[in-house]
């Protein structure tokens, strides 16, 4: 319970938090009472004084308050003890016995801009929240007592830092720095370089998708575009699919694919290349009288957009890689597409691949929808915390 005089913010009427939102604009207070300074908790209430919640203040933000709980509550040592116990417990109970998972997810768990990662023995922390910044030592101490890992690695290396005024650092917060080390997850093997690299290079709300995937590669000729460190690919290989070629920009991405391959004993041709000219000189081969060479095509890029403004320039390089691997599968072959920004919306980016469909004179029948892992939970109230769709289409004759 929070003890003597808070300060607080009056929230101005129609503020999203009215309709089960946790966030406040700057533009939706209406007073700011008490003299906060960032990173402080701050009571919320309406114009009639009546109580909303408690909230992590940075007034340098965008977002200036960030409700963590409808009761008043303070950041302690209890409080984080409790949301990270629950976050884990639901992991735990979720997937158990996997060794890599998001074991705590900022909005999705009630810690605004905590991320936690497991990749078996050692913690990967990343802090979004300056509040959350400010309170990493007791945010440390906790996940030890808790869950006794080899190492706690804090890796605040996200451009979105900059939107809450902290500065881009990585350190070994406590444990000892670890040596690339081989972790599993959903059967598949990986080596995990927490030195290099975005965290490992694994994408962890990618980790069901693989396997949905992959239940459509066996006896085909498979195609991982932006394949990363090959999560597609080495689970259509194990699925038994006839050949798999991977493609990344990143050499060190490939080498990983490689490496990856070797460890699950697997064979992937994996080729490092800019996907956007592999797709194009392919699928002008085919165009020019080729035939087709993959029977199921895997695209997972980077988004291509981070904010609303450059969406329309997103939406035409989504819609140029679709036409061209359309282009390069035959009539009863897999497409399964995957957009991990949040801004283009799954009925967006559905429609942009019908689009492309309709360019290539394509017809695409709908076998699944995917979306982000388990442990990557997504809240009704908080939309933000959907951001990745996939769906795998099979190509039907035109009618």
């Amino acid at each position: 319970m929070l003890g003597g005089v808070m300060a607080g913010l009056i929230i101005a009427p129609k503020a999203r938090i009215f309709h089960g939102h946790d966030w406040v604009y700057g533009t939706e207070v209406r007073t700011v009472f008490g003299n906060p300074k960032p990173g402080d908790v701050v009571l919320l209430k309406d114009q009639r004084d009546r109580y909303l919640g408690s909230a992590m203040y940075n007034p340098h933000s965008q977002i200036i308050a960030r409700r963590f709980s409808r009761r008043k509550q303070d950041l302690d040592r209890d409080f984080f003890a409790r949301r990270i116990s629950q976050a884990v417990m639901l992991r735990e109970r979720w997937l158990p016995g996997e060794e890599m998972m998001r074991l705590v997810w900022s909005e999705s768990d009630g810690l605004p801009g905590l991320i936690v990662d497991r990749y078996a023995d050692v913690l990967v922390v990343q802090t979004l929240t300056l509040a959350m910044y400010q309170r990493l030592g007791l945010i440390r101490d906790i996940l030890g007592d808790l869950l006794q890992p080899r190492s706690i690695i804090v890796r605040n290396d996200s451009p979105m830092l900059v939107a809450e005024g902290i500065e881009q650092e990585t350190y070994i917060a406590a444990g000892e720095e670890p040596q690339p080390f081989v972790a599993t997850g959903r059967g598949m093997k990986f080596l995990v370089d927490l030195a290099t690299g975005q965290k490992t290079g694994l994408y962890l709300d990618q980790m069901d998708n693989y396997q949905a995937v992959a239940k459509y590669a066996r006896g085909r000729r498979v195609l991982d575009c932006f394949c990363n460190q090959g999560g597609f690919a080495l689970a259509c290989a194990k699925a038994g699919a006839a050949s798999v070629t991977a493609v990344d920009i990143s050499e060190d991405a490939v080498a990983a694919v490689r490496r990856n391959a070797e460890l699950n004993g697997v064979s992937v041709e994996a080729v490092t290349e800019n996907a956007f000219d592999f797709l194009k000189r392919e699928s002008d081969l085919v165009r020019n009288g080729g035939e087709p060479k993959w029977d199921l095509i895997i695209l997972d890029p980077p988004s291509f957009t981070r904010n609303k403004k450059s969406l329309a320039g997103a939406l035409r390089g989504y819609k140029e890689i679709h036409l061209r691997a359309m282009k390069m599968l035959p009539v009863g072959g897999v497409l399964s597409s995957f957009c991990c920004s949040h801004h283009a919306g799954a009925s967006v980016f559905r429609q942009t691949i019908a689009d492309a469909a309709v360019d290539g004179h394509c017809t695409l029948r709908l076998m699944e929808t995917h979306g982000q892992s388990v442990d990557h939970p997504i809240l009704l109230n908080i939309p933000e915390t959907e951001y990745l769709k996939g769906f795998t289409f099979e190509m039907v004759p035109g009618r």
